[in-house]
């Protein structure tokens, strides 16, 4: 039988060899000096080893009781390494449950998300999802099983929450198969099978008519000086309202035109470039002497605080623009529309200067000045043409231009 001392001495040879204690137990010593231990047994009339560790983490006394332990599932009919390898998959499916690798895609992702984005994800997962099929082994969940979860909540009339749940859902079921713990994504089953939600534009004027009636509009309003620059800031430079009520003056580079939104303000927690025209240039600068002394380019009553998030939508209100007409987010969409139909711009600058979340992971990874030269020639176009809309500039619709002919 093996001792402390034998075991302490052994050294490494040019080839392993091992040494033997009782009882099937023996130690490999290996050329690169390490300890290994083994136990050798017989099961159904076949020859078999399993390891028990490696000394000195496993000592002597443990080694022999790892030993003991197989040997009476040996007594029992039991084979050790059949019985290890059932628990190792029992272990391995506890880990592969919807719920665990839910959370662990959220732990993974959710830092670069808002808070409220990541309260959001987790609320919807806890109350309508974890509860269904959170303890289901994410490898043997059906779309069935998805589709009765989902109608759960489209019975309570949330339609777009449901389709929203059942996007959550696939991004859980891509990670898990990135990660070798499922092979298909079963929410791609359900294409068709939700309610449809019944689309609903955020209200803003998108006639080149309408758009000039506006801008005639902002410019005769007579309330605050600081909300009237609000509107002309956001006409130019459609930004979401959040982020033009708490833009900083530090954020702006007036050499450089540029507005620099940092990630922590933005929606999808990335860094947003903002190219500024002259006409935005020339509003900042009326602007500075009245509020640059301060933090916010649009401050509240006092300037410790940014303008009420009601402040812009009361202003259009004022001016005649009901709910259903026109929106403080409508200058986004009013940009967009223009922007797309006019055909000069490419659809990737366009959204890139709305901060539109890629869906694409590596498009999604290029930096935040992806398109900018074209998206500062866009802005400038885009100032210049709102000018000529409410100068009565000549209205006609919007026409790709021709592709060139070679001569």
């Amino acid at each position: 039988m093996l001792t402390n001392v034998q075991i302490r001495k052994a050294k490494s040879a040019e080839k392993p060899y091992k040494l033997f204690d009782d009882r099937g137990l023996y130690l490999i010593v290996t050329p690169e000096g390490g300890k290994w231990w083994r136990l050798k047994y017989r099961h159904a009339e076949k020859e078999k080893t399993i390891s028990l560790g490696t000394y000195p983490d496993v000592t002597l006394a443990k080694a022999r009781e790892r030993r003991d332990e197989a040997r009476r599932l040996l007594v029992d009919g039991r084979d050790p390494s059949a019985e290890r390898r059932a628990a190792k998959e029992e272990e391995r499916s506890e880990d592969a449950t919807f719920e665990v690798i839910a959370r662990e895609w959220l732990e993974k992702f959710s830092a670069v998300w808002t808070p409220l984005h990541r309260e959001t994800i987790v609320s919807r997962l806890e109350r309508d999802v974890f509860g269904w099929i959170g303890k289901r082994q994410i490898a043997e969940i059906t779309a069935p099983e998805l589709l009765e979860a989902l109608r759960r909540v489209e019975d309570r009339g949330a339609v777009e929450t449901a389709h929203r749940i059942k996007g959550i859902i696939g991004q859980v079921f891509r990670f898990a198969i990135a990660t070798g713990r499922a092979i298909r994504d079963p929410s791609a089953d359900l294409r068709g099978a939700l309610v449809p939600v019944r689309e609903e534009h955020l209200a803003a004027v998108t006639k080149p008519a309408d758009v000039a009636a506006l801008m005639r509009a902002i410019d005769g309003y007579k309330g605050s000086f600081v909300v009237r620059c609000a509107l002309k800031f956001s006409t130019l430079t459609f930004a979401r309202p959040g982020e033009i009520r708490k833009a900083e003056w530090t954020e702006i580079d007036f050499d450089g035109s540029l507005w620099r939104i940092a990630a922590e303000r933005m929606k999808m927690r990335r860094e947003h470039l903002v190219p500024l025209s002259k006409q935005a240039i020339e509003i900042l600068h009326q602007l500075h002497p009245l509020t640059g002394s301060g933090r916010y380019l649009f401050p509240g009553r006092t300037h410790a605080r940014p303008m009420s998030e009601n402040a812009v939508l009361a202003a259009l209100r004022y001016l005649g623009y009901e709910q259903g007409t026109m929106t403080a987010h409508g200058f986004r969409r009013m940009a967009s529309t223009l922007l797309n139909e006019s055909g000069k711009w490419s659809g990737d600058a366009i959204e890139r200067q709305l901060a539109h979340a890629e869906t694409d992971e590596v498009r999604a990874a290029y930096n935040a000045a992806e398109h900018l030269p074209e998206r500062v020639r866009m802005m400038q176009w885009w100032a210049d043409h709102l000018d000529q809309l409410k100068t009565g500039a000549s209205i006609v619709p919007f026409r790709a231009p021709e592709p060139a002919v070679a001569n």
